[in-house]
């Protein structure tokens, strides 16, 4: 085996794992999410898992999505309710502060929809 041919795999795995954060950065991306660049895979696949259920926590809510995301990465222009609205992440916040800050979140958009 050549060293050409053994580092195939991994060159192809890694642009995988590359594409994958690019379409996952992109999807955070169009939700009003700040990225650094510097998110691993990892984090980018966790940040939008805590997204996805925030977003979840919502519609459960009675929440509308529509209303409450950002606009063109800024901040909603009329949320419905606040509590809907996906926490900005702050300057040089680590990711796992930042999905603490969407779970904790999440909880109080479904408890506002079991008070509703």
């Amino acid at each position: 085996m050549t060293a050409a041919s053994s580092g195939a795999p991994r060159d192809s795995s890694e642009e995988e794992r590359r594409r994958i954060a690019e379409e996952i950065s992109s999807r955070l991306r169009r939700n009003g999410v700040q990225l650094t660049g510097n998110e691993s895979t990892e984090e980018l696949a966790d940040l939008e898992e805590a997204v996805e259920q925030f977003e979840r926590m919502v519609e459960r809510a009675g929440g509308d999505l529509m209303v409450d995301e950002p606009v063109a990465g800024g901040s909603p222009i009329a949320p419905d309710e606040p509590d809907f609205v996906l926490p900005a992440r702050k300057q040089s916040e680590s990711v796992s502060a930042y999905i603490k800050r969407i779970h904790e979140a999440a909880s109080r958009a479904g408890h506002k929809g079991s008070t509703s």
